[in-house]
């Protein structure tokens, strides 16, 4: 059961525990993924030094590096605004800011929000270039030491696995550990804080909040935004079941793509009125357990509500919703983890037969070989029947700080089934270092990678 309690402990919670019931398939996707940079203006001084090395240095040896792998492609754009960014400066003409009647609570509704990011954009036209595609990500956790003396020690890791993955793709992250609408505690206390990045980062377009329990596990794949050009609320579930079964777990609110606009605003105001912080929270509690009759306990939860949402205001919410099921846009950690292995396996086979995608890399141009990699996952396939990477490995019923896990497997089970993801998606990052651990379930110990790894093996 799911405590209803102000307990910090439980705070930024994902969905119930009881989500670890349920196992899925899932379908074949493709990864999308953007170019990288490539700024032509600096070839003839490159030229100039080259010119000079080679009267003094010995020709290199073709057989140890192939010169394809230094032909830049003629297919890559220079994208201005990934480096002209003025972080320095700030318009002198009035915005949104300057009301003092502006609020960055839950609760206190914001209009006409498209029209005032919209002139925020206009006036910091930096920003502008490249917004539609911009993401900021937003995972948190308690404000207090957990209870469970691993739980810290988890947590940080989840969020370096976050950092990480933003870092490589150029995401912004905030980690938020503090109760912006102190009633809204639990699973509930992520509305606020997506509300108030909202209004924090005008020039995101899509706000993405990830559980503190969820871990990404593909470093590659990028989220297929082109996708969900004409929705607003990208979450993963299956229509089938929320429609035809209405179940409470037809959906998971762990993981969720928001874009940034008055819609999202309304919405998350009309969401939010299920939660602790509203006089009739006792109210929606009874009326969400009637609504499911798989839903167990009495409390009204963010998951429950969603559902409900598409269920009985479909014509006013459900158009503008995307229900992901085709990826692992958050998958159930029970069905994944005995796989990654098997997966570690099928990508170092790829690898040792195709040459360019063992080449040695700066982390920043990365995305450059995901897009090679497409080509060679096209077939992989996702879920139980394929062997793609999962993109998000999601411990669901684990409650990695509080410790209370699910009673359905062991406390032992969920860490070092953590373990094991944590390090499979470490070794992606890793490898750009030129480490790779030796052990998926053994985090302390790497090795230094050889080169043409792994076509030459680990001594």
């Amino acid at each position: 059961m799911v405590s209803s309690s102000s307990d910090h402990n439980t705070q930024f919670q994902s969905s119930p525990p009881l989500m670890a019931n349920r196992h899925f398939s899932r379908t074949t996707s493709k990864s999308f993924s953007d170019l990288f940079i490539y700024v032509g203006g600096s070839l003839v001084a490159l030229l100039l030094v080259w010119a000079l090395w080679s009267f003094s240095s010995p020709a290199p040896d073709p057989n140890t590096f192939p010169t394809t792998f230094i032909k830049p492609s003629e297919t890559e754009p220079v994208k201005l605004q990934d480096f002209n960014i003025n972080f320095k400066q700030d318009s002198s003409v009035p915005t949104f800011y300057d009301d003092p009647t502006l609020t960055y609570t839950v609760g206190s509704p914001l209009k006409n929000w498209d029209e005032k990011r919209s002139t925020w954009l206009k006036h910091h036209p930096s920003f502008a270039a490249g917004a539609k595609e911009r993401i900021l990500m937003i995972t948190g956790s308690q404000s207090t030491p957990c209870r469970n003396p691993m739980g810290d020690h988890l947590l940080l890791r989840f969020f370096k696995n976050k950092v990480d993955y933003c870092r490589i793709h150029g995401y912004d992250i905030f980690y938020n550990n503090v109760l912006l609408q102190p009633k809204m505690f639990t699973f509930w206390a992520k509305i606020p804080a997506v509300r108030a990045a909202m209004v924090a980062h005008p020039e995101a377009e899509w706000i993405w909040w990830v559980d503190s329990d969820a871990a990404i596990t593909d470093m590659d794949f990028k989220l297929p935004l082109s996708r969900y050009k004409d929705h607003n609320l990208v979450v993963h579930g299956w229509s089938k079941l929320i429609y035809d079964k209405k179940s409470w777990t037809s959906l998971n609110a762990g993981v969720f793509l928001i874009r940034n606009c008055q819609w999202s605003l309304d919405f998350m105001e009309v969401w939010a009125s299920m939660g602790p912080q509203n006089p009739n929270y006792e109210k929606w509690g009874a009326t969400l357990r009637t609504t499911f009759k798989d839903k167990i306990f009495p409390e009204s939860d963010d998951q429950s509500g969603l559902v409900y949402l598409l269920l009985h205001e479909k014509d006013t919410w459900g158009k503008k919703i995307y229900v992901e099921g085709e990826y692992y846009f958050e998958g159930y950690w029970l069905e994944i983890v005995e796989d990654l292995e098997n997966t570690t396996r099928k990508y170092n086979d790829i690898e040792k037969g195709v040459r360019e995608l063992r080449r040695r890399h700066a982390e920043k141009v990365s995305e450059h070989y995901s897009e090679i990699w497409k080509e060679h996952l096209k077939d992989a396939g996702n879920g139980k029947e394929g062997w793609r990477r999962p993109f998000i490995t999601h411990f669901t019923g684990c409650q990695p700080c509080s410790g209370d896990h699910n009673m359905m497997y062991s406390r032992q089970t969920c860490w070092g089934a953590m373990e094991i993801a944590l390090n499979f998606a470490d070794n992606q990052v890793l490898r750009n270092f030129g480490f790779v651990h030796n052990s998926l379930s053994d985090s302390s110990r790497v090795s230094p990678l050889p080169f043409d790894y792994p076509a030459s093996e680990i001594m």
